[in-house]
This record gives structure tokens, C-alpha cells and sequence, in this order.
């Protein structure tokens, strides 16, 4: 029970396969209460039939692009709770149109949008976390991102810049926060079939690539990555802050 009488807090669940989903499922193995949030009408119902499944667990609306709405997640939760132990930002975003065709054609607006969503947020969803993370002597933020941060990736386009600005971010909110025992850090997942991962064109054709070429030859899964954030959230990372952990069954060291 690693995260035994932890309070966390998870941004992203959609359905089933939401790598916010895996995370929540292996939090409340691990002896977390939790919250979910759920961002419009249009997936409220699935994720309370998802947190249904885990007794106790606490569900409010959450637009991560409006201020009032994060600061009315933080109100509730210090109201129910007192404080707060971690905070998992599993939340990306960019227009279809910004990930087809050449990266350098995309709009002002989608580069303005994927940031916003997918890379500011993380600041925004952090910043009213850090006086109840201080009244419980410290806490952890999780976030998720990917290799095409680091490389260029066929299709993944303005999503990987922005996601390359979400890892920086992660960086200078470690400096910033440390001195409060607040640590940051990002997970690099692999490729999985996720909903957002099929909005990725030829997302099929990256996973067979990197099932072939990977160290261990295989892709990985939504649970291997919830593992690893349960790890991160634990007293037994409690050294570790500013890091981006690769769970991608090493892809990431091959050259070719």
C-alpha cells in the first residue's frame, strides 16, 4: 500500500482506456482516496460509471481552461479533504487539422490551443494544488508525455512542441516548488491505442515500429505506465523531482 490515506487528485479520464483511468485504478490499489474530474457533459457519464467502481471516490467537473472552474476543484477538495497529496495532469489536446499534412503549416490558433490545453495547464492545474500539498508537508505532480517531445514524429506535429514546452515545464516547476517538497515529473509513455493516440494518423504503423525496433521488443500497456506513477508518487521516489521517465520498452535509446 504505497499510497496508503494519500489524497489524489486526476485530471484526464475519459474512458476505459485513458491512461488517467489505469493511473486511478493502481492509486486505489495502493491505498489513495481519490477525484477524478471530467471536463463536459459529453464524458461525465463515463467516468462516473468508471469511479463507480472505486468506492469512495470523489467526481467534479473540471475544464482545465478555465480558472474559475481549477480553483473551484481546489476549494472542494480542501473543503472534503484539508490538503493534498499528488496531482496527475493527464491532459493533451490539438486540432485534427494541426496534426495532418506538414507541421509547418499549422495556425496560429491550434499552436496557441495545443499550448493552452497541453502544456499551460499543467501550470494552471499546479498552482492552486501548492498550498494544499504544504499543509500535508509536501506533494507530487504527474504529468504524461512523449517522445515526440524530444523527436520529430511523423504526424504528432504541434502536439510534439507542445508537449516538448510541458516537458520545460516540468523543469522549471521542480526549481520552483522543490524548496516546498512539492516534486514534478513527467512520464514518456510508449505509444498505446488510447482515444487520442487514434486521432494520430498512421498511429498503427508507429506501433509496429516500435514493437520491432524497441530493446524489448514489444509495446507496452496503459497498466505499466499507472505502475510508474504510482512509483513516482511513493516516498519511494522522494528523491526524485524535474526527471521525464521513460516507460516505452526503450525505444527511446535506439538510433535506428
Amino acid at each position: 500500500m504505497l499510497l496508503q490515506d494519500k489524497i489524489a487528485l486526476i485530471y484526464g479520464t475519459a474512458n476505459h482506456r485513458s491512461f488517467a483511468w489505469h493511473i486511478a485504478q493502481a492509486f486505489a490499489r495502493e491505498g489513495a482516496r481519490l477525484i477524478l474530474t471530467f471536463q463536459n457533459e459529453r464524458l461525465e457519464k463515463n467516468v462516473r460509471e468508471l469511479a463507480e467502481t472505486l468506492p469512495g471516490t470523489m467526481i467534479l467537473p473540471c475544464d482545465v481552461t478555465e480558472e474559475a472552474q481549477v480553483q473551484a476543484v481546489y476549494d472542494r477538495i480542501g473543503a472534503e479533504y484539508g490538503g493534498l497529496d499528488a496531482v496527475v495532469h493527464a491532459v493533451a489536446f490539438a486540432r485534427k487539422e494541426d496534426l495532418d499534412g506538414d507541421f509547418v503549416q499549422t495556425s496560429r490558433e491550434g499552436f496557441q490551443l495545443a499550448h493552452d490545453v497541453s502544456a499551460y495547464s499543467l501550470v494552471a492545474v499546479t498552482r492552486p494544488a501548492v498550498p494544499l500539498f504544504e499543509k500535508r508537508g509536501g506533494g507530487t505532480v504527474l504529468t504524461l508525455t512523449y517522445l515526440g517531445a524530444e523527436r520529430a514524429v511523423p504526424n504528432y506535429n504541434v502536439m510534439g512542441v507542445a508537449k516538448a514546452a510541458l516537458e520545460a515545464s516540468v523543469r522549471y516547476l521542480a526549481m520552483d516548488l522543490g524548496p516546498k517538497n512539492i516534486r514534478v515529473n513527467a512520464i514518456s509513455a510508449g505509444p498505446v491505442s488510447t482515444l487520442a493516440a487514434r486521432g494520430i494518423s498512421g498511429f498503427t504503423d508507429i506501433l509496429s515500429v516500435v514493437r520491432d525496433r524497441s530493446p524489448l521488443r514489444r509495446n507496452i500497456d496503459q497498466d505499466e505506465v499507472a505502475d510508474t506513477a504510482v512509483f513516482l508518487a511513493s516516498q519511494w521516489a522522494r528523491g526524485i523531482t524535474g526527471e521525464t521517465l521513460h516507460v516505452d520498452a526503450g525505444y527511446h535509446i535506439m538510433g535506428l
